[in-house]
């Protein structure tokens, strides 16, 4: 993460986000915190993630999520090229499902 977002803000914020047990208790912060747009940004971001893990095509990610091509490009900038906080979500999610 850049260091510019780093602040006791932030801080205070990602330890109320751990303290999340359930799904449907992340769905109730999150409504309240982001707007339908944010939600639905980050949701698709994670969504490409996933896929371009997966090896899939730039135009199968559009045909499936909606997302921009851009889109792509970023989430696929910050898999090769950012903090892999994709890589250690995606990864903590496959072997929960093993």
């Amino acid at each position: 993460m850049s260091k510019s977002l780093h602040s006791p803000a932030a801080d205070h914020l990602f330890e109320g986000v751990l303290t999340l047990k359930t799904v449907d208790e992340c769905y109730r912060f999150f409504e309240d915190v982001c707007t339908i747009n944010e939600m639905l940004a980050m949701s698709q971001r994670f969504q490409v993630a996933t896929m371009l893990k997966e090896q899939k095509t730039y135009v199968e990610i559009v045909d499936e999520t909606g997302a921009s091509t851009a889109t792509i490009s970023r989430v696929n900038r910050a898999l090769t090229y950012g903090n892999d906080g994709y890589e250690l979500v995606l990864e903590r999610l496959n072997k929960d499902k093993k």
